[in-house]
């Protein structure tokens, strides 16, 4: 059995499925990245040489933050010579798949990167639960679907699958505690790395006003087939008791709690935080089509793509155990079924927070 506090991480960056899970993110963005426009119009410009930094945090492949580096490049130059340098530093863990980031920077048509001569990319292999880059240096901070993931499982969720269909207050109530520390010391570290009226957006998964997070029926036919494997013989009861998918939604209420009670926290306030039930692509799609068989394949493909990762993880031999790619393969086909038999919109709630860096503030 895995340790709990082992750090798992989404399916390798490589993947085909990742590839067009991230699109299907991407092409969701469209009111965060207004936000980060509106951002790239009120942050400072750094005096001449200097480079406007531009911080991606939580990267994967690079592509959820194609569409929005570019638009904020774009409202950027609206207020500097063409010749101002701007610095994007793509930031992750360090087991992250960096030669697919670097590959979608070069590669895909969206890239920012060669349509500005004066822009230039980096990246840097580290948890953003810390400080990644100097103080003072990032005017604009991008984060989309990656805080939502927990730094660690801080105990064995014995029942299920993920935190919140637990049965158990107090796995639940771990999980939510650890969510709640992860946030304090993301935005923490932000405060530190952001310049004076610098502002950071993120986007993340939220919860619906029972305090649910999106995604929910989905999980619950993923755990149902893994139920089905064990007694099949493909995988042990007690390697589905090891495996969990540690993502944990938040609320307006769990966003703020760091900045009580002076609306301050590292120098940072709020300017915005939104809660809002994303659109069902897909279901929309089938709205359209009427072809169930398709609306399954890709919820399959994006859960495949989003954290089967987490479950072949807990495998006695882990990502490598022989049995990975069967478990992922006959997971896949059972979720599209299963789907494709009972379609309905699957509800996503979504956040958007917008920080600002206050210059020369004290907590």
């Amino acid at each position: 059995m895995r340790e709990s506090s082992i750090v798992v991480r989404p399916e390798s960056p490589d993947s085909p499925n990742y590839t067009a899970a991230a699109r299907l993110q991407a092409a969701g963005l469209q009111s965060a990245i207004e936000l980060f426009v509106d951002a790239a119009g009120a942050v400072p410009i750094p005096r001449y040489p200097q480079p406007i930094v531009i911080a991606d945090y939580g990267a994967s492949t690079g592509h959820n933050a194609l569409l929005p580096v570019a638009a904020a490049i774009t409202a950027l130059r609206r207020r500097t010579r063409k010749e101002h340098p701007i610095l994007v530093a793509h930031t992750d863990v360090p087991d992250n798949d960096f030669t697919a980031l670097f590959q979608t920077l070069t590669d895909d048509p969206d890239s920012y990167l060669y349509k500005d001569a004066a822009v230039f990319c980096s990246a840097v292999g580290r948890s953003f639960y810390q400080q990644l880059l100097p103080s003072q240096s990032v005017s604009l901070g991008w984060s989309s679907w990656a805080i939502h993931w927990l730094s660690k499982t801080p105990v064995p969720v014995p029942d299920h699958i993920l935190p919140a269909l637990s049965d158990d207050d107090r796995t639940r109530a771990a999980c939510e505690r650890q969510a709640a520390q992860d946030w304090q010391e993301f935005i923490a570290f932000r405060g530190r790395e952001l310049v004076g009226d610098g502002r950071l957006v993120v986007l993340t998964m939220g919860v619906d006003e029972a305090g649910r997070p999106g995604l929910l029926p989905l999980v619950d036919i993923l755990y149902g087939a893994l139920t089905q494997l064990v007694g099949s013989g493909l995988i042990s009861a007690e390697e589905l008791r090891a495996m969990a998918i540690p993502i944990v939604g938040r609320g307006e209420k769990d966003f703020a709690a760091p900045f009580a009670p002076k609306d301050r926290f590292e120098g940072l306030s709020i300017e915005q935080v939104e809660v809002f039930d994303a659109e069902d692509r897909y279901f929309q799609q089938f709205t359209v089509d009427n072809d169930a068989n398709a609306l399954g394949a890709k919820w399959a493909s994006f859960l495949r793509a989003s954290v089967f990762g987490c479950l072949t993880a807990a495998l006695s031999g882990g990502h490598d155990d022989p049995r990975a790619t069967e478990l992922c393969d006959r997971l896949e086909r059972s979720i599209a079924t299963q789907v494709a038999a009972a379609p309905a919109r699957t509800p996503m709630p979504l956040a958007k927070v917008v920080l600002r860096k206050h210059p020369r503030t004290r907590d």
